[in-house]
């Protein structure tokens, strides 16, 4: 893995940091799958990854085109969105996946994203 640079801010660079720390233990398979988070400051989003054919199953944002309107960026809008995600993931069949939080902290969006995909019927 690379380096991590001296000129990103501290803040992100500690995630980083995280991010390669944890990204050994949490690998998707084929019965399994990666659920994968990532947020900005305009928007939350989160895709389904099946590591062994590196293949995207599903992915969902606070904005895309169908929920931008409703879905705002904020902690109740997260839950919702995880919801809206387990729905999708059940439809393909995926009842269990493994959480891969990024490096974030395990604490607001990312808590929240987690327990409304809980709540919507996954498993991790």
């Amino acid at each position: 893995m690379k380096k991590v640079s001296k000129k990103i801010p501290e803040n992100i660079r500690k995630r980083l940091k995280r991010k390669k720390r944890g990204s050994f233990q949490v690998k998707g398979t084929e019965e399994r799958p990666r659920l994968a988070v990532f947020r900005s400051n305009k928007g939350f989003y989160a895709q389904v990854i099946n590591d062994d054919k590196g293949q995207t199953i599903l992915a969902i944002s606070s904005l895309d085109k169908d929920s931008k309107g409703s879905m705002k960026n904020t902690v109740e809008g997260v839950k919702s969105l995880g919801e809206k995600l387990a729905k999708k993931a059940l439809s393909k069949s995926i009842d269990k996946v493994v959480y891969d939080r990024s490096g974030y902290l395990y604490h607001g969006k990312i808590k929240a994203f987690a327990e409304g995909a809980r709540a919507g019927g996954l498993k991790f």
